[in-house]
């Protein structure tokens, strides 16, 4: 994990930008219930109804509500309202929301108990606010015995005060969701008394809720798009950074360094492994940065609500974890042998393909075909056994997900029921813990893909990490030579890996204008003679000098740019005859080509060819024959 974050310090000033740009999708995804939850509660069941506190009121229902407050409330009422003269009726001052939920909080209880007792069928409580003075006296006395009824004493000088707190008693027991429709239902009646539209009220308060709602989704829309774009250029540059260090890398590996990989596992190394790392790149930016904020978000709005559902959450986040640990446990190790089979796939292929007129002199394409076969089958099946895992993982989470969202409509049915939770607050509830629950989701989802990331990461940072055996000394000379006198003086040699000296006590000399040969039986050493010249290994003993200089105090770039090397495999570039002959000496005109040609003794079959130096080689010189191919080498 270490090893993934740091290839992303480069691209520091993406991650924040990505990191602010979640922040704002996460910002609309999250206010997009609260927007549903307001259309269905005040935009249909209240009719575009948003405060309690109504902004207009009749001078009547003003002067009566005021017999139920105290001193300081009815201090709060009057500057509160002023009355217009327009309207004919008693205007709020302030509408801004804050102040509007302020004075919500403050007379919502007493504007719900007002709107409850005019609204009862009984006359005498539906008058007493305004009329108790014009009752009969067997009215009075009647009204008299229902307010001892309720605790309430008749000659009390705050009889509606009192009166007020009894209702409010049980009103409370009804919940607060079923106070809050009371009261709005009484600025709804004020609306309508002052001659406002209510049907407009209501189509206003819908078409401005969606707006906010289109404009969110648009902005959401944007925020992910920018992204997915930003988050994918991070990753595509942390590939290319990762295959050109590899590639670099190897390019200054020794053979004793490049004898520590197969070929086949550092081509696996930069394509299949770099992959990996790019790809849970992007995933770490889209998904493990967006999930938290989105979980989060979700959790701080669900406690908002205090809907006292909050343990269904939690329950389905256990349940979740609970089925992901299972498949983690079950299918982690099969990702860790997923990448040294894919190398085991690449080296077979990479055999077959350069093996293959050897293959096929020998009669063994059935034995090769065996071999990949079982190469592939072991592939094969630990792919399909990780894929069946994660296969069962997501109907098992839609399972758990739908049947959470079950469990939060019945369980909110009955608060519903009961008046404490209203429609829209169970809409928002579902849809905030589906958030909650994709924000662990996802997480958990990331955490089976990092295993397989972090072997690959691994297996990146085993080569970048590689001490180069061969380098250049301190002060490595930089001259070239002019006579080129080599000399092996009492040089010793034996591998990494090796026991004993494959080459002891080499001593000759070799000058210029003289043909030197190494004569001796298949296994002793020739070729590995011919490597320490160039440095492709260094002497265990001894030491090798050109013109008198130890070889090892010359930069390795001019020591081998004095070298003219062919090995026994002749090595072919894709391009043509020109482009591989001057590959040693990109500076080289035609005559120099021609030259060397004619001292390879290559002139006669390259002229013989219809495009003659501009005919064209094929990867590995397959289109040219052995003695050709060397003879261009």
């Amino acid at each position: 994990m270490k090893h993934i974050f740091e290839n992303l310090k480069k691209y520091w000033y993406f991650v924040i930008l990505i990191l602010a740009l979640l922040v704002v999708q996460a910002y609309c995804d999250l206010s997009l219930p609260d927007y549903t939850s307001n259309i269905i509660d005040v935009g249909i069941v209240n009719g575009g109804v948003e405060h309690q506190m109504p902004e207009l009121i009749t001078e009547n229902s003003y002067n009566s509500l005021k017999l139920f407050l105290n001193e300081q409330e009815t201090k709060d009422w009057d500057n509160a309202y002023e009355f217009s003269k327009s309207d004919k009726a008693y205007k709020l001052k302030n509408t801004d929301k804050d102040n509007m939920e302020e004075l919500d909080s403050e007379f919502g209880n007493v504007i719900a108990v007002y709107y409850m007792m005019s609204s009862q069928q009984d006359s005498q409580f539906k008058n007493m606010s305004g009329n108790a003075q014009q009752m009969t006296p067997e009215q009075q006395q009647e009204m008299a015995k229902k307010l001892q009824e309720f605790g309430v004493d008749p000659q009390s000088p705050t009889l509606m005060y009192d009166l007020r707190k009894v209702f409010e008693k049980k009103l409370s027991s009804l919940g607060d969701s079923t106070i809050s429709s009371y009261a709005k239902s009484f600025a709804k009646s004020e609306y309508k008394a002052c001659g406002k539209d209510l049907d407009k009220l209501q189509t206003d308060y819908m078409f401005k809720t969606g707006a906010k709602m289109i404009s969110m989704t648009l902005l959401m829309v944007i925020a992910a798009i920018l992204v997915g774009f930003f988050a994918s250029k991070t990753a595509a540059g942390v590939g290319r950074d990762l295959r050109e260090k590899i590639f670099t890398k190897v390019m200054s590996f020794s053979n004793a360094d490049l004898d520590k990989f197969s070929t086949a596992s550092l081509i696996t190394r930069s394509t299949n492994d770099v992959q990996q790392i790019q790809m849970v790149s992007v995933i770490l930016l889209r998904m493990v940065l967006y999930a938290p904020i989105l979980a989060i978000g979700g959790i701080i709005n669900v406690v908002n609500y205090s809907s006292g559902m909050e343990w269904t959450i939690v329950l389905a986040v256990a349940v979740v974890v609970c089925i992901i640990g299972v498949l983690m446990v079950v299918a982690m190790p099969k990702f860790n042998m997923m990448q040294k089979l894919v190398d085991k796939v690449n080296l077979i292929s990479r055999e077959i393909l350069t093996g293959l007129s050897v293959i096929r002199a020998f009669s063994r394409e059935k034995k090769e075909e065996e071999r990949f076969e079982e190469a592939n089958g072991n592939l094969t099946r630990v792919m399909l056994f990780t894929n069946r895992a994660m296969s069962f993982m997501m109907p098992a989470l839609m399972f758990v997900m739908n049947g959470v969202s079950v469990l939060i409509i019945w369980v909110a049915a009955k608060k519903i029921d009961q008046g404490v939770m209203e429609v829209g607050t169970m809409t928002a509830f579902i849809t905030y813990s589906m958030m909650i629950i994709m924000g662990f989701l996802m997480l958990t989802m990331v955490s089976i893909m990092l295993p397989r990331a972090a072997v690959a990461a691994n297996r990146i940072d085993e080569v970048l990490k590689t001490e180069i055996t061969i380098k250049d000394s301190h002060n490595a000379l930089t001259e070239k030579t002019n006579n080129a006198v080599v000399k092996f003086d009492h040089v010793d040699f034996k591998y990494a890996d090796g026991e004993e000296n494959v080459l002891e006590d080499i001593d000759f000399e070799a000058k210029p204008g003289q043909t030197v040969a190494i004569i001796g039986s298949t296994g002793s050493g020739k070729s590995t003679l011919a490597k320490l010249i160039p440095r492709f290994f260094d002497v265990t003993n001894g030491k090798i000098t050109l013109d008198g200089v130890d070889i090892r105090d010359i930069s390795i770039e001019t020591l081998r740019s004095q070298i003219g090397y062919v090995p026994q495999t002749g090595i072919l570039f894709s391009g043509d005859i020109n482009s591989n002959i001057s590959y040693g000496a990109p500076g080289i005109d035609e005559a120099g080509i021609k030259e060397a040609a004619q001292i390879a003794q290559a002139t006669e079959f390259i002229e013989d060819k219809p495009d003659k130096f501009e005919s064209a080689i094929a990867q590995g010189g397959t289109n040219v024959s052995g003695g050709q191919k060397q003879r261009l080498s």
